[in-house]
């Protein structure tokens, strides 16, 4: 089915010779050379415009100690040369004259860091040409996360705690406002909904100043704040410097309200924590000028319209979930939401329309007018993932089921968080990894898939700090252990 080839792939984009023409018609006077580091943490140094415009976009910014970046390079090797990509400039509101760029990172200025995470997202979009012939990928994730008034947390060999407040939390006592009960956030309006216009602001920063379009913003399941915000989809690298970019702005914007937003995944016992459900579908060039078409679309497929190869994609992401997990729930954290009982995906399945399963096929409209709406959804990733690592990681997987037509088994349209253990057991229905550690452990046993992408000192990197976070909180005596165990 061939239909027009998306705008998104038509927007213009800023040249070397636009941000020159900005940053003198604007008075830029600092240009913000900003990054991601390997668990997904963004990372930024700042250089007078004039570095920039003086050839900057051309021989890069040798600013970057590669050793002091999380998971980047050895002390022996640190130089490390950020070389700005001009189409993500943007005027950044909160500073008084500055700009910022995502860079891509270099050793020497010669070759590409391969443990930069822009440049894994960059090889698996070219990978997925060379392995599958398909031109384009489209991503649009479903960026879940939590504003609060004020977080405290210490931590030390004698003590340990933390405190949330939410003016809207369903435990604050301080007779103002309607809380919102546990479980009961979804799509209140004002006053109950007391953020609405921080979400506007997000929104509207994105849009006005990033370049940025959103779908949706609505408050989220979960009392205290929870929140979401949906990106128009875009091609991979271009949707995780998107979600990079939304990060960036909910903290700061937030910040400027007075509030605080986290995109940890579960920082609130009893309720729903923040996900990011990953959309994603490949597409070809079509036959016409002008066209493509997307892979996943079959107009005869009587169940969810999902051809053949959308049905192997998802039989790569059940068949190597396991190890997926390590990359797109890649904290001690993401354990505590992957639970039942929670909404979120613990079960390895798929269906249509079914948000039980880990594998949902989107289906609120059917024939050949919403072909190119046909996706496939992730549900496992949370907001704590580096987007980069997530998105190549999940296509690398799609496309081995392709390649290797992993069949994924029969859809179940039931809640699964509702069958019993034989009916699971029946269906053959497996379950996600329980802990940071299975995680790791499946991803040190089933990596081969990735290895056209992900350099294996980067996988090597990837679990030693998994490895490492888990030591550091596994440990440590937690808080509640001297509930349950202190008069032992």
């Amino acid at each position: 089915m061939l239909v027009e080839k998306p705008k998104r792939l038509s927007r213009p984009r800023l040249s070397a010779s636009d941000v020159v023409e900005a940053i003198k018609s604007r008075d830029i006077k600092f240009v913000d050379i900003q990054f991601t580091d390997v668990p997904g943490r963004l990372q930024h140094f700042t250089v007078p415009s004039d570095a920039v415009v003086d050839g900057g976009m051309t021989s890069g910014l040798s600013k970057v100690d590669g050793s002091s970046i999380r998971g980047f390079l050895d002390i022996s090797e640190s130089d490390a040369v950020a070389m700005p990509d001009p189409s993500t400039f943007a005027v950044v509101p909160w500073r008084s004259s500055a700009a910022r760029m995502i860079a891509d990172v270099y050793m020497g200025g010669s070759h590409r860091l391969e443990r930069d995470p822009r440049h894994v997202a960059q090889s698996a979009e070219a990978y997925l040409k060379d392995a599958l012939g398909y031109s384009w990928s489209f991503w649009g994730p479903e960026m879940e996360f939590f504003i609060f008034d004020g977080v405290n947390w210490w931590s030390s060999e004698w003590e340990a705690g933390y405190r949330i407040d939410s003016s809207e939390g369903s435990w604050r006592r301080d007779g103002q406002g309607y809380k919102i009960r546990y479980k009961e956030g979804y799509y209140p309006v004002e006053p109950q909904d007391t953020l609405a216009n921080v979400r506007d602001d997000i929104a509207l920063t994105l849009q006005e100043t990033f370049n940025v379009d959103v779908e949706a913003h609505h408050h989220e399941v979960a009392t205290g704040g929870q929140c979401e915000v949906d990106m128009v989809y875009d091609t991979l690298t271009r949707m995780a410097d998107n979600v990079m970019t939304l990060k960036y702005v909910a903290k700061n914007v937030a910040a400027k309200h007075g509030k605080i937003a986290t995109f940890m995944p579960k920082p609130l016992y009893g309720d729903n924590a923040s996900g990011m459900h990953v959309h994603v579908s490949l597409w070809g060039e079509g036959s016409n000028p002008g066209s493509a078409y997307n892979a996943f679309y079959d107009q005869d497929d009587q169940y969810a319209e999902i051809s053949q190869t959308g049905r192997y994609f998802i039989g790569g992401l059940l068949d190597h979930a396991p190890s997926l997990a390590a990359i797109v729930a890649p904290t001690t954290n993401s354990y505590k939401r992957l639970v039942p009982g929670y909404e979120a995906p613990v079960y390895l399945t798929w269906g249509k329309s079914n948000r039980s399963a880990a594998v949902r096929v989107p289906s609120y409209y059917r024939g050949a007018a919403y072909s190119a709406a046909k996706r496939v959804e992730f549900r496992v990733p949370d907001p704590s993932s580096n987007p980069y690592l997530t998105f190549a990681a999940m296509l690398l997987a799609g496309i081995d089921g392709v390649r290797r037509k992993m069949d994924p088994g029969d859809p179940v349209d039931e809640n699964v968080y509702h069958m019993s253990p034989q009916r699971k057991r029946q269906l053959g229905i497996r379950s996600l990894p329980g802990s940071l550690h299975d995680s790791l452990e499946a991803l040190k046993s089933d990596k081969e898939y990735l290895k056209p992408v992900f350099d294996g000192s980067l996988l090597d990197a990837i679990i030693e700090n998994g490895e490492r976070e888990l030591l550091a909180v596994e440990s440590r005596p937690h808080p509640y252990e001297f509930h349950l165990y202190f008069d032992a």
